[in-house]
């Protein structure tokens, strides 16, 4: 299971308890990637590391073959295929999404593109092109309200795969 959107969105919120709740495991790339240095360089611009793909993907190789595991980051495009039954996209309000992103202190650029990144869709689209279409889902993730009616959506989801696939 992914759970991919826009920094600020609620993606990590989201993951931890729907973990904690289905009783998987819940890995955030962005951790993952702090832990290992999994790293090919720095980008000045946004002064952010750059992740690398690759090793990211090595990383988690053994523990997605496994299953039962909900993934945690931005985008989704570089995974395999195979690893997931189903991908979440949450979306924000830009109004929300500003007011997050501001309070952890994105400015200039950096807050612009991922608002902009939110506007145009940009990482459901990508997920839509990465996966079949028909297991990429948009969640609104604005209130606590859409957290709850989204837990409860993807609980009911995981349970009724369960019973197909066990």
């Amino acid at each position: 299971l992914c759970s991919a959107g826009t920094p600020g969105v609620g993606k990590t919120t989201l993951g931890k308890e729907l973990a904690s709740r289905a009783g998987l495991s819940y890995v955030n790339v962005g951790d993952l990637a702090k832990e290992g240095e999994l790293y090919e360089g720095f980008d000045e611009e946004y002064d952010c590391p750059i992740l690398d793909e690759d090793r990211v993907v090595d990383e988690l190789e053994a523990r997605m073959s496994e299953g039962g595991v909900i993934v945690d980051y931005h985008g989704c495009d570089f995974f395999p295929e195979r690893w997931f039954h189903i991908v979440f996209v949450l979306r924000t309000d830009n109004s929300c999404l500003y007011d997050r992103l501001h309070s952890r202190g994105y400015t200039g650029k950096k807050l612009q593109d991922n608002i902009q990144c939110e506007i145009f869709q940009t990482l459901y689209e990508e997920a839509v092109l990465s996966y079949k279409k028909e297991i990429v889902h948009q969640l609104p993730s604005n209130t606590p309200e859409d957290l709850e009616r989204n837990l409860d959506q993807i609980m009911q989801w995981i349970e009724q795969w369960m019973k197909d696939n066990n």
